[in-house]
């Protein structure tokens, strides 16, 4: 929502510089890669549920104070804060769908689940848009937010239940204790480090730093999750500059444009959500009703060539100013195999890490943040330099020497690779 209020938040907070004004934009993310190292590994500690609602209030209280900041150093530091609260849905979702959804079933939730963090920044441009040209300013971008958070925040109080095994029997073996008299009744969990926190949360904070230093599939599978998710923030950063400065189009009606990044996330979950389960369930039959993690593998291919064919479409015509359509033709294609990469991707390490799977999706969450932050700071000047058509023939190539020969490896040998890991589920 407030990459079109970028113009009017600079003026304001006299922001100055296109690296500035990005950095306004991309901290948020900044933060979306340190904030899960520690709210992944914690929810393995404490349970889902208070961790998450926790990071949510702190995410209400900065994001509000988003919208009073008065300098630019205010602004950049609370939506830094701002974002290492939010960050808890993203680093938290994926073991809380390991928690309550059986491997045949679980493409259709982390569908579900990869689509509302990849639609919100492609739909909220379009109301951030609309709010500013309507007069009400660049300020109510940030109370609106917060007070559609408020709501939430309550309704998780009311709602939300804990999900982590680990964590449940823990509170019935707490209850039969104080039941029995018998102190004697521990689970196997909290046996663990003989049951001292200190060195049980040494343990959980340093597991995501050694998954994403020894484990090669949590190592690629960052690496390209890393670039979808940087292409598409820098894509959503640079939006503006296209459509309000090459197509001369208004703040609003700019906005608008990203329906088409919307509909392609759309598409490639309805497209992903059903088929990714059917395969799983095939693939499943065939080797005597046991499922492998490499039964996700399927769909990787066709998302990666998705991938560059939108960015190849996206970038030429955008260069050459044809009809507003095809650039946005092109966005749609690029944004429906981003978003079968992230869901084939998630499916795969969730399956690969069942109960450390908060660990391993914070550590595939630290490099598609980084990537998120830093693209939109280098896209000015490439796009300088290269302009839209280059400039998107440099990123497609990447993405074909990243994405092409992946799929193929862990078909391969995903097996062999999850059978040295002492982490992998089954070991």
């Amino acid at each position: 929502m407030v990459a079109p209020a970028i113009r009017s938040i600079s003026q304001d907070l006299n922001i100055t510089g296109t690296v500035e004004a990005q950095l306004t934009l991309s901290v948020f993310v900044l933060a979306y890669a340190i904030a899960p190292l520690f709210v992944g590994p914690l929810s393995e500690v404490y349970g889902r549920v208070p961790v998450i609602q926790l990071s949510n209030l702190f995410y209400l209280i900065f994001n509000t104070a988003c919208g009073a900041s008065q300098t630019k150093v205010q602004m950049i530091v609370f939506r830094f804060l701002a974002g290492a609260g939010g960050a808890a849905p993203l680093a938290l979702g994926g073991g809380i769908l390991s928690d309550v959804w059986p491997p045949e079933q679980r493409g259709k939730g982390i569908s579900m689940y990869s689509l509302a963090p990849l639609l919100g920044p492609a739909i909220g441009p379009i109301a951030g848009g609309w709010i500013v040209q309507s007069g009400l300013g660049w300020r109510w971008i940030f109370f609106i937010v917060s007070i559609a958070d408020a709501v939430i925040q309550v309704l998780g109080l009311l709602f939300l239940k804990e999900t982590y095994a680990p964590k449940l029997l823990e509170i019935k073996a707490r209850r039969l204790r104080k039941e029995t008299g018998n102190t004697h009744l521990h689970t196997p969990y909290e046996a663990d480090e003989k049951r001292k926190l200190s060195k049980i949360l040494r343990k959980a904070l340093v597991r995501p730093f050694i998954l994403l230093g020894t484990q090669p599939i949590v190592q690629f599978m960052a690496a390209y999750m890393a670039f979808l998710y940087g292409m598409l923030y820098l894509v959503l950063s640079t939006f503006p500059v296209l459509w309000e400065g090459k197509y001369g189009q208004s703040v609003g009606i700019g906005g608008l444009n990203y329906i088409s990044l919307g509909l392609g996330f759309f598409l490639g979950t309805q497209i992903c959500a059903p088929i990714n389960d059917k395969i799983y369930v095939k693939l499943s039959r065939r080797n005597n009703n046991i499922g492998l993690p490499e039964f996700r593998v399927p769909l990787m291919p066709i998302g990666a060539v998705l991938v560059p064919v939108g960015l190849l479409i996206y970038g030429w015509t955008a260069q050459s100013v044809t009809h507003w359509i095809w650039p946005n033709i092109g966005a749609c294609i690029f944004a429906g195999g981003s978003i079968m990469g992230f869901q084939s991707i998630q499916t795969y390490i969730i399956d690969c890490y069942t109960r450390y799977a908060a660990s391993a999706i914070a550590s595939v969450t630290v490099l598609r943040s980084l990537a998120g932050f830093a693209f939109p700071l280098f896209a000015p000047t490439m796009y300088e330099k290269l302009d839209y058509g280059w400039g998107n023939t440099t990123l497609a190539l990447i993405g074909i020497v990243i994405g092409w020969p992946g799929p193929f490896i862990l078909w391969k040998w995903g097996a062999n690779l999850r059978a040295k890991s002492q982490f992998a589920a089954g070991n």
